[in-house]
């Protein structure tokens, strides 16, 4: 375990870019393995999450190139919808270790539960060993899937390849995960899929689907499921399909690791900062929402976007004392992975700063309700922590202290950006957590300070 201690900083200045999005380098790599032709990932991200993907992609029988230097370019060739079935037809159904990859675990058994032959066993880490898999499993077994799992809801999972019947799948939690392990099973079934989502997520799996000719059509939603104070959400229906075709994906930067820097500029006097060729995608960049109701200084510029997907620029300061505010049901789908520096900003801002209806994060890398309240406290809050969020209030700034990560990558950065705007600093144990996702974050955070 890594210990890496933060101290109190002056002002962050200066432009920054993220590594590249997680998120959609995921999605792109899956596709491009499902794909019949060779396609390139442009800017692909290197870190170990993605990584476990290129190994599975490759394990199922795709070819996999990497190079482009400090910007990584990858080159796939595809396997075919029905690659690993026909592979496992002679023999070859091996086992995928996905790592610390949740998105991966939760994508990939789309894929293979409509294959004609086969049975695979998806195993991880001790982390991904605690991260419930029953949310894809269930309407993967309403398909026709036969999927089995540890004590009924945990990894490792087994696949078995077999036929699929079309349906209709209301997401009773809005999750773009299982949203997309859907749409992918709904490519190899024998007629229609619809997904019903209570409330928009993030929408690169449909993006990236529609780029590479698969027939899908997004209406709003006519359903009584919905979330309170969430913009509606959507019916998403994909049509079976005998081949995709994807040659190029260009990802722009990734925001929820922009979004660690975004909130240091905010929250240390005297801060301003750019952060450019970022993914500024609507369904990704609900953090900026907050921010603005909570009073901080933020600007966006969109640039043209790039293979489908906005991107653009943000600049983020220290301005005027922050307002504690509630973030309710419908702001956590677009804001999941940045839920936790609600929990710092909310230390830092006038009043009282109350998240709610944010059950899902209680199954990401860690419970992130229980090790975020737990964490910020440590460090001097006044944080309490309840079933679906937590309660802070505000004090104007934190002491400082130790918080452990807990081999969550988004705690580790959390506890950086809580230490440069500490009064004592703060001392960040297992902070090699980072690199799942950003592993260059500890220089791009100093460099901003030098």
């Amino acid at each position: 375990m890594v210990a890496v201690r933060f101290e109190p900083a002056g002002p962050l200045r200066g432009a920054l870019t993220p590594p590249p999005d997680k998120s959609i380098s995921h999605r792109a790599a899956i596709l491009a393995a499902m794909g019949d032709g060779e396609a390139t990932i442009e800017n692909y991200l290197d870190a170990a999450d993605t990584r476990a993907t290129l190994r599975a992609i490759e394990t199922l029988g795709a070819t996999v190139a990497t190079g482009g230097g400090e910007e990584m370019e990858v080159r796939i060739q595809g396997i075919g919808l029905q690659g690993p079935g026909e592979r496992a037809a002679q023999g070859d159904a091996p086992e995928i270790d996905v790592g610390n990859a949740g998105t991966l675990m939760r994508l990939l058994p789309g894929w293979l539960a409509g294959q004609g032959a086969g049975a695979w066993r998806l195993d991880g880490d001790e982390s991904i060993r605690r991260r419930p898999v029953d949310r894809v499993a269930e309407p993967l077994r309403q398909m026709g899937a036969q999927l089995d799992c540890r004590d009924g809801r945990l990894p490792p999972l087994w696949v078995h390849g077999g036929a699929l019947s079309g349906t209709t799948y209301q997401l009773p939690v809005a999750s773009a995960q299982v949203k997309s392990c859907v749409l992918l099973a709904g490519l190899l079934a024998d007629g229609p899929t619809a997904v019903v989502e209570p409330a928009p997520t993030r929408d690169h799996t449909e993006r990236m689907l529609t780029a590479a000719g698969a027939r899908l059509r997004v209406e709003p939603a006519r359903t009584p499921v919905a979330i309170r104070g969430a913009l509606p959400g959507a019916r998403i229906t994909i049509e079976p399909a005998q081949r995709l075709g994807i040659a190029s994906v260009s990802v722009p930067g990734d925001f929820s690791s922009a979004a660690f820097a975004i909130a240091a500029a905010v929250l240390v006097p005297g801060s301003e900062i750019t952060v450019t060729d970022v993914g500024i995608n609507p369904t990704r960049v609900g953090l900026l929402g907050i921010l603005n109701r909570m009073g901080a200084g933020i600007e966006v510029t969109e640039e043209t976007p790039v293979g489908g997907e906005p991107r653009g620029s943000v600049s983020a300061r220290h301005g005027l004392p922050l307002e504690g505010i509630r973030v309710g049901a419908g702001d956590v789908p677009l804001a999941i992975d940045e839920l936790p520096l609600v929990a710092l900003l909310g230390c830092f801002a006038e009043g009282r700063t109350r998240l709610s209806g944010a059950e899902e994060l209680r199954h990401k890398e860690s419970d992130r309700i229980s090790t975020v309240v737990a964490g910020v406290r440590g460090l001097g809050a006044e944080i309490e922590g309840t079933e679906d969020g937590f309660v802070v209030e505000g004090t104007g700034g934190l002491q400082g202290g130790a918080i452990d990560s807990h081999g969550d990558h988004r705690l580790a950065m959390l506890g950086a950006v809580a230490g440069l705007a500490s009064r004592e600093g703060v001392e960040v144990r297992g902070f090699d957590a980072a690199g799942v996702s950003y592993p260059g974050f500890e220089a791009d955070l100093r460099s901003l300070l030098s």
